[in-house]
């Protein structure tokens, strides 16, 4: 085996496992546990991975900070997945909190063309247009200060009145979650603290993200994961991934 399949392999255990041990990768591909430890500082310099004791860990990024209307069009069909499973999780009735999403946009449209009759709650003021005509939904907007970049209502104003309410299920975006730490996160202040909020009113919180956002962080972390009830993703995450999520008590969806 050439010295760059041995280390395309090895990303690929990490991409699957989220860690791999020099002992165990010296065994597999039949070479020295120097040789190996060679592969991994040639592929840390890729900024790819981590090296750690004994092994190395996939290296995680900073998400990228961009406005609502820029994460609207991007990674659509992941997007719409994850929309249509959390769609499935509203039972009639339901009181429903959407915060500020490129997801929650499009489980938004999904609901607008439904009859589930359902009370939604939302800070993201855009959605208060998909529901002209719709008669089954009642709609209340949170209000306070907006801002344009997020496109939704955040701070103080907006936190009490959240704090108003009591909703069965919540569905909130995140940039980042870090099964190392716990946290969820984001990047704006101001709509972390709103986040929390909706947590706090909530009785079960459902996290939407695509699966490659298990490897990123945002500056702020708002939540930590034994405050949410579910994961939302587009498709099942890495094994070792899964273990981790299910061992928190978490349902991962």
């Amino acid at each position: 085996m050439f010295i760059e399949e041995r280390r395309q392999e090895i990303l690929a255990l990490l991409k699957k496992d989220e860690k791999v041990v020099v002992k165990e990768l010296s065994a597999k591909f039949g070479v020295s546990e120097g040789m190996i430890r060679k592969d991994l500082k040639e592929l840390e310099k890729t900024g790819m991975i981590k090296r750690t004791y004994g092994g190395a860990i996939p290296q995680r990024n900073m998400a990228e900070n961009t406005s609502i209307s820029n994460r609207m069009i991007k990674n659509l069909d992941s997007k719409r997945e994850i929309a249509k499973k959390a769609f499935a999780l509203i039972e009639e009735m339901d009181t429903v909190f959407l915060d500020i999403s490129s997801i929650n946009f499009i489980l938004a449209e999904i609901i607008a063309k439904s009859t589930k009759k359902i009370t939604l709650l939302t800070n993201m003021v855009e959605l208060s247009s998909l529901f002209r005509d719709n008669e089954t939904v009642s709609m209340i907007c949170i209000g306070g200060l907006y801002n344009k970049k997020l496109g939704g209502v955040t701070g103080s104003e907006a936190i009490e009145n959240i704090a108003k309410y009591r909703v069965n299920k919540a569905f909130i975006g995140s940039c980042g979650v870090n099964l190392l730490d716990k946290s969820i996160s984001n990047f704006d202040v101001e709509e972390g603290h709103t986040k929390k909020a909706i947590i706090a009113a909530a009785k079960t919180t459902y996290i939407l993200l695509e699966n490659e956002k298990f490897h990123y962080d945002g500056t702020y972390k708002f939540a930590r994961l034994e405050n949410v009830g579910g994961i939302i993703t587009q498709t099942t995450p890495a094994a070792k991934l899964c273990d981790t999520i299910k061992k928190l008590g978490i349902a991962l969806l």
